[in-house]
């Protein structure tokens, strides 16, 4: 039977370690995304420079770069649990770092960068280990709709962890980064109430072969290296998360509270497509959905940037969400399911940093663009990208295109 061949959408929260697991990152995420808003807020009103806001995730993403080789190899020795609770303790004295400087009056940008790189090491850390801990929760026929519900978790806590932290950033700075330790110190006990989960951890020696076996899975398998590059380029080209505060601000004249349904919007789209996935899996053409979905991205991502005005603009964010949600559902299943226990870890950790390069990498790019050339073309230069690249990789990834149910490869099940 195809593992999306259940109709059952809650069949994932049957396991009760699967049910902390999912509380536990959605705890997390909800925190790290008012840190985010928060952060991006203050630098803002502290520089007004959007070079400034590239360098947030710039440094968050450094780290998952540096520890490539280490992070993935970890998460495939040691129990993953333990990795996760021990990255979301550092997130909460992190948080409670910030908290600190922010109390104190010492809120400057070098001392917050070098909390952001801690972010940036733990991080690196927990999301291999996050990612290759699903699959031990859940029997295989139930691992599509876990990866729709953990997507569903951290589209949810973008949807609703921004506006909150926009809210009660109102309330004086000090208010979001206090929910925030609260909220990662909850995650690190949810976390250690999983129970322990069947895990096939890696025997082989700590040699240059083991450690770099990720790198070599990924190049040698076309169809998970067509799908982790694609969301590399295509979003990379097409972020516009970290200059939020600018249109925020400058363009579509929004106070903290816009800048929160500016960055919610993204996850409302999402968190709707991944709800419909979770009930309506893919069941076919998922090689050609995928394309689409970045396509889309790209396309509303030009939209987003030419917009001034806000409703405009937050209709294009949230198909800019429900469309990336498409390519990431294909690529996190076709990567779990064609990836062995053994391996995962390595696999996710090369998969985050490209997901990080995207993401935080992406950040920077747009903040640079935006200090030499102005907000509004570095995002619609951005989104055009993005558009280029969906053409390029359709063609390039030939059997990416041409894959139609999620299902494993026979010789890995």
């Amino acid at each position: 039977m195809s593992i999306v061949e259940t109709g059952d959408r809650y069949a994932a929260f049957r396991h009760v370690g699967y049910r902390r697991y999912f509380f536990a990152r959605f705890l997390a995420y909800f925190a790290i995304q008012i840190v985010s808003v928060s952060v991006g807020w203050q630098i803002y009103d502290l520089t007004r420079d959007p070079f400034d806001l590239g360098l947030i995730g710039l440094f968050q993403f450094l780290p998952s770069l540096v520890l490539i080789l280490v992070t993935g190899s970890v998460a495939d020795r040691y129990n993953r649990r333990m990795i996760m609770g021990i990255c979301m303790g550092v997130s909460t004295l992190c948080a409670a770092a910030l908290l600190a400087l922010t109390l104190t009056g010492t809120f400057t940008l070098w001392p917050v960068y070098t909390i952001l790189v801690v972010f940036g090491i733990e991080r690196a850390f927990l999301a291999p280990a996050s990612q290759s801990l699903a699959p031990n929760l859940v029997p295989e026929r139930d691992l599509a709709n876990a990866i729709a519900w953990n997507s569903t978790s951290w589209q949810t806590a973008m949807i609703v962890g921004p506006v909150v932290g926009g809210l009660i950033y109102a309330l004086g700075p000090a208010v979001p980064y206090s929910v925030a330790v609260l909220f990662f110190a909850a995650s690190v006990v949810m976390v250690y109430a999983i129970p322990k989960p069947a895990q096939k951890n890696s025997q082989t020696a700590q040699s240059w072969q083991a450690i770099t076996a990720g790198f070599r899975y990924i190049k040698a398998e076309k169809i998970v290296l067509g799908a982790i590059s694609l969301d590399l380029f295509a979003v990379l080209l097409g972020g516009a998360i970290a200059l939020m505060p600018v249109f925020a601000r400058d363009i579509l004249d929004l106070g903290p509270w816009g800048l929160g349904l500016l960055r919610a919007a993204p996850g409302v789209g999402a968190v709707g497509m991944a709800m419909w996935l979770a009930a309506h899996p893919i069941r076919h053409r998922a090689g050609v959905l995928m394309f689409v979905g970045v396509a889309l991205f790209g396309l509303a991502t030009v939209v987003f940037g030419l917009s001034a005005t806000p409703w405009i603009s937050i209709v294009a964010l949230v198909i800019m969400g429900a469309s990336d949600m498409i390519s990431v559902y294909v690529r996190e299943t076709l990567i779990t399911l064609w990836t062995p226990d053994e391996l995962r870890g390595r696999v996710n950790a090369v998969n985050m940093v490209f997901v990080g390069a995207s993401n935080e990498l992406g950040e920077f790019r747009a903040g640079m663009m935006a200090s030499a050339f102005g907000a509004v073309p570095a995002v619609v230069i951005g989104g055009a990208g993005t558009l280029v690249v969906a053409v390029l990789w359709s063609l390039g990834f030939s059997q990416l295109r041409r894959i139609d149910a999620l299902d494993a490869p026979e010789t890995k099940r």
